[in-house]
């Protein structure tokens, strides 16, 4: 009787666009011409469950770019981490 093979496991394939850092994530829709990184830091308890205490977009358009969007996420979250507030926008 043939030997049998293992079954393969299946992994989630991750997204090429997919953030490694905790808090940030990417937003690609054409249907809305929306593309950037959307950042979350901190939860707070509401009457319907929690939400994010701090939200920012980063978006291509506005950063020049995919990396230098990412790269202002990062920045943007290392501050808030660090102080515990964001930092006021221009």
């Amino acid at each position: 009787m043939p030997k049998r093979r293992p079954a393969a496991r299946k992994t989630a394939k991750r997204s090429r666009t997919a953030s490694k850092v905790p808090g940030i994530s990417r937003i690609d829709q054409p249907s809305t011409r929306t593309f950037g990184w959307f950042v979350r830091y901190g939860y707070r308890p509401t009457s319907k469950g929690t939400r994010p205490k701090f939200t920012a977009f980063f978006g291509d358009a506005t950063h020049g770019g995919k990396a230098k969007a990412m790269k202002a996420a990062m920045k943007w979250l290392k501050q808030v981490s660090k102080t515990g507030r964001p930092t006021k926008r221009k």
